[in-house]
């Protein structure tokens, strides 16, 4: 598969050719589901938590008589069924992630970008570097039309990541940092020519 390579002025400078096993796989909706759930999980901070009988401030004394109340015989007031008592079985701090094999994690990824690729919202550039602070409105000239876009480049640079991030809808990962999820929630893929090497490099 043969794409066009851009440049700052989006005037096409040459021709890229693409890996099939990166760029041409048949996509399955399966794995992408599976990575994505997978990274999600992993995102979920898990500190959603409530006291335990053994963790709540009351008293101990017991508070009623054994017999003859007519009532329960409560010997605490940490108990769940009291008004400021502990919750029975409730949710405690844990880590929601899990583990799946590192080939369908690699597999995932070749097919969202296999998926950008065939519905052609895969945009190749020259370069997302730059030698001096940009201004968002020459970003919003140059990626004019692009409703939400992930940028990937193989190094963060700041003179273009500023501003990037005063555009609503665009985000910028480095190579290393692509993922199944934030690829596929965007509209549009802008990535550099050595970022689809580096990636070839690390998928084939």
């Amino acid at each position: 598969m043969k794409v066009q390579i851009l440049d700052h002025e989006n005037n096409v400078s040459g021709e890229l050719e693409l890996a099939d096993s990166v760029f041409g796989l048949d996509p399955r909706r399966d794995i992408l589901s599976r990575v994505i759930n997978w990274q999600l999980a992993k995102r979920r901070s898990g500190n959603h938590s409530v006291k335990s009988k053994a963790e709540v401030n009351r008293t101990t004394r017991k508070f009623v008589r054994q017999k003859g109340s007519g009532g329960a015989r409560h010997g605490s007031k940490k108990a769940f069924q009291f008004r400021g008592g502990a919750i029975s079985f409730g949710p405690v701090v844990r880590d929601h992630g899990y583990k799946i094999q590192k080939k369908v994690r690699r597999l995932g990824l070749k097919m969202a970008l296999s998926v950008k690729a065939r519905e052609g919202k895969l945009v190749v550039v020259d370069s997302l570097k730059s030698d001096e602070r940009l201004k968002t409105k020459e970003m919003v000239k140059r990626f004019d039309g692009m409703r939400s876009a992930l940028f990937i480049d193989t190094v963060r640079d700041d003179n273009v990541v500023c501003a990037l991030s005063n555009i609503v809808g665009y985000d910028f990962v480095p190579q290393i940092g692509a993922n199944v999820y934030d690829i596929i929630r965007k509209d549009k893929l802008v990535i550099s020519v050595d970022a689809v090497k580096e990636l070839e490099g690390r998928l084939i």
